[in-house]
């Protein structure tokens, strides 16, 4: 008997909803249960991969190659569930996937509504993820807020699956922001009053208020929400803003005992969930022995989701090694403009995340040379490590027109090229080298080293890839490569013979970190980089 929880957000964008699913997964799952999350999300675009970060945050990249939301992100990191494309769906796949449906006469000649065809097509999505993951409890988000126009297909869809499945075996879960206006010294909950009323239109009534604030519930508030709202009083949940991390959020709904009432609901018997591991990963977070600075020079900084599994990387590490990580964010336009001295200056690591497009590039270009010559341990993410190819043909090889055919198709060494199969691509969406593809290491390397093994898995997202052509210079001057695909015929893994640590890959690691089990090259930069900034004192 497979069980449903709904996800829906309310008064505003950006309340957590992605992190209060996840969290509430974590809770379920050390219960005993097997669960499954996925996304539902409004936008008409078919995913987000060819979306600004500016706009959307991070494309999160899962094992078969999907493209997604950055909240897929945070279920992974959470749980222990492993997501594939179906967990994240649009508008833009459920409304391509029903004209395609009318153009074979699927519908039999039948007028297209959105209720029923758009709102089945929903369900079904829903039904294929529950299906096929086998879960105890699946747990869907619905992405935008309540009352978008582009959003009420889906809960449309949601009220008619809770319908369907029956009471028990469904639960709405309200994400909402209860505001303390600071002039009348008071929370108010009007905003989730309204944000309820529409829910309530639509036909859904939740049965949890998962209540995002700056300021402590009072009983009066938690009772005016209750009686206003249509909520038992033990379903007005507090989710109060974390102090230090967002890893808090587990243990702070496990004490107001949302998966309780959770459980209770759906008539599910289980233990009490065990997190005395997520209890001490948080502690050595919260009180590190040792402190680092850590530069992230990147083309998209001003926007704090744009690297977000980046800067949870460096916390999953920072933990392992009992150490506090100071993200210091600079924009490589900035080094462009200011110099790299100026703005890296007593950092004890640096660190290039990828991107696409020209703008910024010299600045990562630059950051890659102050790293090389100060002897800073550097970490280069996809075009981390291609601009840390460029400056080291420039500087070192001699190679002074050396770039990438991205940024200058008619440069005259190119050491950083398009990959074959992609020279006639027409179509940008979906086309990239994508996914979880082999990674074959190179012993008595510093990757070799921090992996411990003969080979990983590791998720890819990129066009462009090293030139082989440039290899043997590249190597004679001292720049190895430790790292290749499973044949051996792409460049995945580069390093520095005369530094202390300074890498590259082409893939991105970031997207396989967790908690209690972060990425190994992730581990490797922070001790070298502890190492550095002891050495300086």
């Amino acid at each position: 008997m497979m069980r449903y929880i709904f996800v829906t957000g309310g008064v505003i964008s950006s309340l957590g909803k992605g992190i209060t699913a996840a969290a509430l997964g974590t809770l379920l799952e050390r219960r005993g249960l097997k669960i499954s999350l996925q996304k539902l999300d409004p936008y008409l675009n078919v995913d987000p991969g060819t979306m600004n970060p500016y706009q959307h945050g991070e494309v999160y990249v899962l094992e078969d190659g999907a493209e997604t939301d950055l909240d897929l992100g945070h279920y992974e990191r959470f749980t222990r569930v492993k997501l594939s494309k179906i967990n994240n769906t649009t508008t833009g796949q459920i409304y391509e996937a029903v004209i395609q449906q009318e153009r074979q006469g699927k519908y039999l000649g039948k007028t297209v509504q959105v209720i029923p065809h758009v709102t089945n097509e929903i369900k079904s999505r829903i039904m294929r993820v529950a299906q096929s993951s086998g879960c105890d409890v699946l747990i869907t988000e619905i992405g935008g807020t309540t009352g978008d126009i582009e959003g009420l297909p889906f809960l449309e869809a949601i009220r008619q699956m809770a319908l369907e499945v029956g009471p028990e075996r469904a639960l709405f879960v309200h994400v909402t922001y209860v505001p303390f206006i600071k002039s009348a010294g008071e929370l108010k909950t009007k905003p989730t009053q309204q944000s309820v009323a529409k829910l309530r239109e639509i036909g859904i009534q939740p049965h949890v208020l998962v209540c995002r604030s700056d300021h402590p519930l009072t009983n009066e508030v938690r009772a005016k929400l209750s009686l206003y709202c249509n909520v038992p009083i033990e379903g007005v949940i507090e989710e109060l803003d974390v102090q230090h991390t967002i890893y808090e959020v587990p243990l702070m709904l496990q004490k107001e005992k949302l998966d309780e009432l959770v459980c209770r609901h759906l008539k599910l018997e289980l233990p009490e969930a065990d997190l005395s591991d997520w209890k001490s990963f948080v502690e050595k977070i919260i009180h590190p022995s040792h402190r680092l600075s850590i530069a992230v020079v990147g083309k998209y900084i001003g926007h704090q989701d744009a690297y977000k599994s980046i800067y949870e990387a460096l916390t999953h590490a920072g933990a392992f090694l009992s150490c506090g990580v100071e993200v210091k964010k600079v924009d490589a336009e900035e080094i462009e403009a200011k110099g790299a001295e100026s703005l890296l200056q007593g950092v004890d690591g640096i660190l290039v995340p990828g991107g696409f497009g020209s703008r910024g590039i010299e600045g990562k270009i630059e950051t890659a040379k102050y790293a090389r010559v100060n002897k800073i341990p550097y970490l280069g993410l996809c075009l981390g490590m291609q601009t840390a190819i460029i400056e080291f043909s420039r500087n070192v090889v001699g190679l002074s027109d050396a770039h990438s055919t991205e940024f200058d198709p008619k440069t005259v060494h190119p050491v950083i090229c398009l990959l074959e199969e992609q020279k006639n691509l027409s179509q940008l969406g979906g086309s990239m080298r994508l996914g979880s593809l082999l990674c074959k290491l190179i012993p008595n390397t510093k990757a070799y080293e921090a992996y411990g093994r003969e080979s990983s898995k590791e998720r890819h997202r990129h066009r462009y890839e090293v030139n082989n052509s440039y290899k043997p210079i590249l190597e004679k001057f001292g720049m190895k490569v430790s790292g290749t695909t499973e044949q051996g015929e792409l460049v995945e893994l580069v390093e520095l013979e005369n530094h202390p640590w300074f890498l590259g890959c082409q893939f991105h690691p970031e997207f396989q970190s967790r908690p209690n089990s972060p990425h190994p090259l992730f581990v490797a930069f922070l001790k070298a980089s502890l190492e550095h900034r002891y050495q300086k004192h």
